[in-house]
């Protein structure tokens, strides 16, 4: 039930507070701008052969009795009295006047753009595996967030770095709790636990985050490209996906523009280094100097960031490597676009015998379990003598592939990307400087997002009143035309056609640039609003509070079904 949560609160509350009376229930979750009891009844009651129905005082001054299904006496007016059933009352429990109540407290509310998430800075990596989603299923999670009570859109960023959901909430303290419980729902991890690590971001302050992490000044590589890439996939496997909506798509594609903005004026990705490049100087850094030349590398898996692993340990002077994946072909891809490497593609079937014979083994796979536990290597001899017998991990993989244990061996040493910081720290020194005129850029984006999405909320205006007008237009010129008779040339009608579009466009034309909030012109948002409620009550449109109310409802009668 859509509203189950909100009644369940209210009605623990009146347990706390067992001499409340009838009224004091009544006022329980509703809005404070009510002005009288009636308002509080479901419209079905408030109204009887439209006349309004007048409540009674509200029984009697006892105690009140905790059972939801405790009856509130509604009488009718005394018209309706004395025409028909003067002797009945019809009854209404205390849960129907709440679950009333909360529902017309929604109507009231706005729509937001919302973010919860976990990234490299909020949470370590034992949490965040256990949240993140694997790209093929981020539709399927799309479908599950919207079909919560107060989610209306919803777009899911899950990386090796962050796990991030922005959802359109109908209303911000209920959506909030719905994505959170589904959250620990999906991945495990207590809510509690997930509220000591997730951030939690609103309108404004969720719109600057994404463009954020989008221009690369939120990752852990300050400037990286690689997140771009993943911005612009939310979008590409967000096509044709019900809840992917116009404000999360909008969000989504305003911040690739930033992105690419970002990245062109200030420069801040030149001589950047991703995570995967991160991970190669991780590696290079803790081998043996000496040991370089003649370190055995295998690298595990050949996707995006297994790529990109190779790609760097070429350009850092490696010229032979073996490569394990499921299949030989991306292997292939990889090896006809570099020169002079050896290149070995091994299937996953002999992965431990591959790593049997290396010295420095890179992971960076889409598997959900681990590929290493501490009984696999723990059989496996221990690396040459060269780099001291011990073996590198290096685990970019989000879910890890190497099992934290493997690190108590003495034959091995395990990294993931929460330990790349060191080599970080370096890398991000000289990019600061650019990342204050990212920031300058992202102020100018946010506000002309803002500005986009403002505009947004005089849509339903616009076409209901284009509609209104259309419907007197259609209705005029078929009594015009009745009145020309059978005998009226194509020519003729077209005309008279063309006549009464032409009136309809130049009357709307004042009232629709008055309506516009795409930045064009001086008038603020405030005054845009003012016009869109004086149109909406001049013609009779409703629009503003009706959109949302039809929302709700459709929501909650899913629920229902």
């Amino acid at each position: 039930m859509a509203v189950a949560s909100y009644f369940a609160a209210s009605l623990a509350e009146l347990k706390m507070k067992p001499n409340m009376d009838s009224t004091t229930l009544l006022r329980c979750g509703a809005s404070t701008s009510y002005s009288s009891t009636a308002s509080f009844l479901p419209s079905a009651i408030r109204f009887c052969n439209n006349k309004p129905l007048k409540v009674e005082a509200m029984v009697s001054k006892r105690p009140l009795s905790l059972n939801p299904t405790y009856e509130v006496r509604v009488a009718l007016d005394a018209s309706v009295h004395d025409d028909r059933t003067k002797s009945k009352a019809l009854s209404v429990s205390a849960l129907e006047l709440l679950k009333t109540s909360a529902a017309d407290r929604y109507t009231k509310e706005s729509s937001s753009i919302v973010v919860i998430g976990l990234n490299v800075h909020t949470a370590p990596v034992e949490i965040r595996e256990k949240v993140s989603i694997p790209e093929a299923q981020w539709p399927q999670a799309i479908g599950e967030l919207c079909a919560l009570n107060h989610i209306e859109e919803a777009a899911v960023l899950s990386t090796c770095n962050r796990m991030e959901i922005y959802f359109v909430a109908l209303s911000q303290h209920r959506g909030v709790k719905e994505v959170t419980e589904w959250m620990s729902k999906m991945s495990g991890v207590p809510v509690s636990e997930l509220c000591q690590h997730q951030f939690l971001l609103y309108n404004k302050d969720a719109t600057k985050h994404l463009f954020e992490v989008s221009a690369g000044l939120n990752s852990f590589v300050l400037g990286e490209g690689q997140i771009l890439a993943q911005v612009r996939q939310v979008v590409k496997g967000g096509q044709g996906v019900p809840g992917f909506g116009r404000k999360i798509s909008g969000l989504f594609k305003h911040a690739i523009t930033v992105g690419k903005r970002v990245r062109t004026e200030t420069s801040i990705s030149s001589g950047s280094v991703s995570v995967s490049s991160a991970a190669v100087d991780l590696g290079l850094l803790k081998l043996p100097v000496s040991s370089y030349a003649n370190a055995r590398v295998l690298v595990v898996g050949a996707g995006k960031m297994g790529k990109i692993v190779i790609k760097h340990l070429v350009a850092k002077g490696c010229r032979k490597m073996v490569v394990v994946n499921r299949t030989e072909d991306k292997v292939t891809a990889i090896r006809e676009g570099l020169n002079d490497v050896e290149i070995v593609y091994k299937p996953l079937q002999e992965l431990l015998s591959c790593v049997a014979e290396a010295d420095v083994v890179f992971t960076c796979t889409a598997s959900k379990t681990p590929l290493f536990l501490k009984e696999n290597v723990q059989i496996i001899p221990p690396a040459s003598h060269q780099i001291g017998g011990r073996r590198l991990f290096i685990d970019i993989s989000v879910p890890r592939n190497v099992g934290s244990c493997v690190s108590d061996l003495e034959t091995s040493r395990v990294y993931n990307v929460d330990d790349l910081k060191e080599v970080v720290a370096a890398n991000n020194e000289d990019r600061f400087q650019k990342a204050m005129a990212a920031q300058a850029i992202i102020i100018q984006e946010v506000k002309q997002f803002e500005g986009w999405k403002d505009s947004l909320k005089t849509v339903p205006t616009i076409k209901k009143l284009r509609a209104y007008a259309e419907r007197i237009r259609a209705s005029e010129l078929d009594k015009c035309l009745s009145k020309m008779g059978d005998d009226i040339s194509k020519k003729n009608k077209a005309a008279v056609y063309d006549l009464s579009a032409g009136i309809v466009n130049k009357l709307l034309h004042g009232p629709m640039q008055h309506l516009k909030c795409d930045g064009t012109d001086s008038r603020t948002l405030n005054e845009i609003l003012e016009n869109m409620h004086a149109l909406n009550r001049i013609f009779g449109l409703e629009t503003e509070i009706s959109v949302l109310e039809q929302k709700i409802r459709a929501k909650i009668e899913q629920t229902r079904k």
